[in-house]
């Protein structure tokens, strides 16, 4: 086992909870989700690096390769607050996702997760895989996911080696 590294987690897309509360939640907050656009990959990129580090900047710009693009932004007012992305590292994956610290708790990271997984449901999967989870409890209250047997290190175990080497 290499230290610091997650399970993957199996999500069931064909009965997710409805995300119409979680949306008007963070309409009040004043914040909106919605499916990125080209214009939005260096912000978006910009973001990740500055609150989450290079790897997952570079894992998260391979969203912008995908017609539609396979990521979903949380913005107050134009300002980049919180992303999330599906399909970058392999097929039917979820991930990496992040919301500005001082903002987690006010629903973001939730949106964020439904819309992405609604997406995926629309191009046809029934389950997806959360790689390299650290919330396990938010995803399995949030969307009854469970840990895959087996699954750690998982397809995330190079990164972590990375990571140890770089120090981080």
């Amino acid at each position: 086992m290499i230290a610091g590294v997650m399970p993957d987690m199996l999500a069931r897309l064909y009965d997710l909870p409805d995300a119409a509360p979680h949306e008007k939640r963070v309409a009040d907050g004043g914040f909106r989700v919605r499916r990125a656009e080209p214009w939005d990959r260096a912000r978006m990129g910009e973001f990740a690096r500055q609150h989450f580090g290079d790897l997952w900047a570079l894992e998260a710009d391979r969203a912008f390769n995908h017609t539609p693009i396979t990521a979903h932004i949380a913005l107050q007012t134009a300002e980049i607050v919180g992303f999330a992305v599906f399909e970058c590292t392999r097929r039917g994956y979820f991930g990496p996702t992040g919301v500005r610290e001082d903002l987690r708790g006010s629903g973001l990271g939730t949106l964020l997760l439904l819309r992405c997984l609604e997406s995926m449901r629309e191009m046809g999967y029934g389950y997806a895989i959360i790689g390299g989870v650290g919330p396990a409890e938010f995803y399995e209250k949030l969307v009854g996911a469970f840990v895959i047997p087996g699954s750690d290190p998982g397809i995330y175990a190079p990164l972590y080696e990375i990571r140890s080497q770089e120090g981080a």
